[in-house]
């Protein structure tokens, strides 16, 4: 597989943010995000057998994991990777577009679809599809730009009754802020959960392998 970076730090988003966790992020993406945060990823990278990558993982004593990117599920043989820490006993958490087939994913990892707005640039990537393959435990997020995209992102939510899943509403780093997304979500009592990113807070929004 390549990889561009295996690292331990803070979860940054969702519901597990502020636990320990170890990242393996790997390399490439099909989409390109208006907003995208880790563009260094769509090259490079190193090769790295699933073996190593495991032991490296258990390097770390941490049980949580991220798969992350880029578009992890971009890499047939991340399938086979999330497989392997599943049975390792490993808590697998997958952050994905959502514009890959999430079928094959292992179903005791715990997914986290980034639906994209309309402000990404990406909206007519999403494959509405993997919605119903979702189960009790994964997440939905969507990277709120502006009021529209918030305005879409609510349609969207009634629209496929998501409120079945932790919602995640999360707005882009630089560029949204914070005090009026969340107001929308009061004045609408929106059911999802406000985050921003953790790490950023702690790190600095620039710094790779944190």
């Amino acid at each position: 597989m390549r990889i561009t970076e295996i690292f331990h730090s803070i979860q940054g988003e969702s519901s597990h943010a502020g636990r320990p966790c170890v990242f393996v992020r790997l390399t490439g993406c099909n989409l390109r995000c208006r907003w995208c945060d880790s563009a260094y990823t769509f090259t490079g990278g190193e090769k790295i057998e699933i073996e190593q990558i495991v032991e490296k993982v258990k390097s770390y004593g941490c049980n949580l994991v991220e798969i992350t990117g880029g578009e992890p599920l971009a890499q047939p043989e991340a399938f086979t990777l999330i497989e392997r820490l599943c049975n390792d006993g490993f808590e697998v958490l997958i952050e994905t577009s959502g514009s890959i087939d999430i079928t094959p994913v292992d179903p005791r990892a715990k997914i986290i679809l980034d639906i994209k707005c309309p402000g990404s640039g990406e909206v007519e990537k999403n494959r509405w599809s993997n919605i119903e393959h979702l189960r009790a435990h994964d997440e939905i997020k969507f990277v709120i730009s502006d009021r529209a995209d918030y305005d879409w992102g609510r349609g969207i939510i009634a629209q496929h009754r998501l409120d079945r899943w932790t919602i995640l509403i999360s707005p882009v780093w630089g560029e949204m802020e914070m005090k009026p997304l969340a107001e929308w979500m009061l004045a609408d009592r929106l059911p999802a959960r406000f985050q921003t990113q953790l790490h950023k807070h702690i790190w600095g929004a620039d710094v790779h392998g944190v």
